[in-house]
């Protein structure tokens, strides 16, 4: 079972750059990490404590699909959250910039911190953040007030919820 676990990590991380490729809508392969972390935490709940190189690939795997995982499905949930009846006029897809590669450090940062036993760090990763991109969340959008606050929000949390849950998977197989 440790051998399906860490397989199902290896999908979810690979999945990611698969919508890089264009070739696959950012749906399927979020939906592709999401079935891949489903099975790796089915499998991981009959596994031994790892060790040796197993140990080795459930960190580096775990870390590769908090941080490549996540990325789809932070999309997908900024698609949804527009199509609310109060989302108002569509903005550009966004005013953050360098979201994305922020997003794959602040995932892989979360998920080291939860593997290393270390929670606190999550913390600490989450107000780096926050004081960094602290100028742009105030500057208001003419059309509404506050949108990159919002998607500030709505990235974060579903940043954070993707490491915690892949991270979790990750930890179960150490202890």
């Amino acid at each position: 079972m440790t051998a399906l676990t860490l397989i199902a990590l290896a999908v979810a991380a690979a999945a990611a750059p698969l919508a890089l490729v264009r070739r696959v809508p950012a749906w399927a392969a979020g939906a592709l990490s999401a079935v891949a972390l489903l099975v790796a935490w089915a499998a991981s709940g009959r596994v031994a404590p790892v060790h040796g190189v197993a140990l080795a690939a459930t960190f580096v795997l775990t870390v590769l699909a908090a941080a490549a995982g996540g990325g789809p499905l932070v999309i997908a949930v900024f698609r949804f959250a527009r199509r609310q009846p109060d989302a108002g006029p569509l903005t550009e897809p966004g005013p953050l910039r360098g979201g994305r590669v922020i997003g794959w450090l602040e995932r892989a940062a979360v998920a080291a911190a939860v593997l290393s036993g270390w929670p606190e760090g999550i913390a600490i990763v989450l107000a780096v953040k926050g004081l960094a991109r602290y100028p742009e969340l105030r500057v208001p959008n003419e059309d509404r007030q506050f949108v990159a606050s919002e998607q500030f929000i709505i990235g974060t949390f579903t940043s954070v919820l993707w490491a915690l849950a892949v991270a979790g998977i990750g930890r179960g197989l150490l202890i």
